[in-house]
């Protein structure tokens, strides 16, 4: 089973609107309240003890609503196990809706408000369009950011639609260059290199400074690098996604952070993303009824991907030749191709009664 979450702008009557969130957060805090001081977070007792109480204290809010609200003030008592502080919600804090309380035609979405349903029409983005076409609405969350509503919608879908190129790529991730395909393409951590750089440099004037107002510039920063990070990851996750390639075979770089390095290298480890990337990519690809798989990284970078020998010597930092049969490629390129093969290698031990042809993959030589 799987579920995606769409967001979209929708224009709401602020007027209209803003106090059903107050008054759902003040439902929340008093349901949180109840369970603290009763030590529980069971819906039905909460149900039986309440309901009626705040039916009559907050009757603008539709039966279904409170029952919602109800819900998530006992789920968040649930997570906080009474050991935290109490759960808290601000007074224009974010709704969950239900399939009772809001509704998905087309383009048109109703919901739940006080007096009669909100009516929007939807403008849908032509990446989400797929999910409104295929896959099962179960409902959404509305929330008020920055003066602007904004829905999340969730969709589900139990088999996606399996991809019919069943081609294996295979994908190589480093730290010069963020990742390298078996297809001879390669892209560059170049801008992430060049982000890092230049917080480093802000952090460390920053930090030498020591004033208030330079302590009130590092928090503004925080958070920044990270940002940039995880939105160049989505794009290149997205487009790595749409090759035609039904089978994405990458490293288990599990463990790898411990190691031990020199300290440079250490420290470059430490702020590699590659686990965001296969978490992008494995979701990303699922959606698309692609399979992301992982294979042993062992011997990858020194390993002929024509030959098949093994000599640590062949690759001088982004040149691979071999010393026994001549072939030449970019190091990761090289490696890539031998994660490609390392997965092809373990379809054949696996179904070793079934002939398995692999095919010679065709790599362009690119220079570092």
């Amino acid at each position: 089973m799987l579920i995606r979450t769409v967001p979209l702008k929708i224009d709401i009557d602020k007027d209209v609107f803003l106090p059903v969130m107050e008054q759902c957060s003040k439902l929340f805090n008093k349901y949180v309240d109840w369970s603290y001081e009763n030590k529980t977070h069971n819906k039905v007792k909460a149900h039986h003890q309440l309901y009626s109480k705040f039916r009559l204290e907050f009757p603008q809010l539709p039966s279904a609503m409170i029952q919602l609200v109800r819900d998530c003030a006992m789920e968040a008592v649930k997570r906080s196990k009474f050991r935290t502080k109490k759960p808290r919600k601000k007074i224009y804090s974010a709704i969950r809706y239900d399939s009772r309380t809001i509704t998905l035609r087309g383009q048109q979405l109703t919901f739940s408000c006080i007096g009669p349903r909100q009516k929007v029409i939807l403008e849908i983005p032509e990446y989400f369009k797929s999910y409104f076409k295929n896959w099962k609405f179960k409902g959404g969350t509305i929330c008020y950011k920055k003066s602007q509503f904004w829905v999340h919608l969730n969709f589900q879908t139990n088999n996606p639609e399996p991809f019919e190129n069943k081609e294996v790529l295979g994908i190589d991730q480093g730290l010069y260059n963020i990742l390298a395909f078996s297809n001879g393409e390669i892209i560059k951590a170049k801008p992430i290199r060049k982000q890092q750089r230049k917080h480093l440099y802000n952090r460390k004037k920053l930090q030498a400074k020591s004033t208030h107002s330079a302590k009130r510039k590092l928090k503004k920063l925080s958070g920044k690098e990270k940002r940039f990070n995880r939105d160049f990851n989505h794009c290149i996750s997205k487009y790595v996604v749409s090759l035609p390639y039904g089978i994405l075979a990458i490293e288990n770089l599990k463990g790898i952070r411990k190691q031990k390095f020199s300290k440079k290298l250490n420290k470059w480890l430490s702020s590699w993303m590659f686990g965001q990337i296969e978490s992008f990519l494995t979701y990303k690809a699922e959606a698309q009824g692609k399979q992301v798989v992982k294979v042993s990284a062992h011997y990858t970078s020194q390993k002929c991907s024509c030959c098949g020998i093994i000599k640590k010597d062949n690759r001088d930092k982004s040149k691979y030749k071999c010393s026994n049969c001549g072939y030449q490629n970019h190091a990761d390129i090289n490696a890539a191709i031998n994660i490609k093969n390392n997965f092809l290698s373990s379809i054949c031990l696996d179904k070793s009664d079934e002939q398995v042809v692999v095919n010679q993959p065709i790599v362009s030589t690119l220079s570092s």
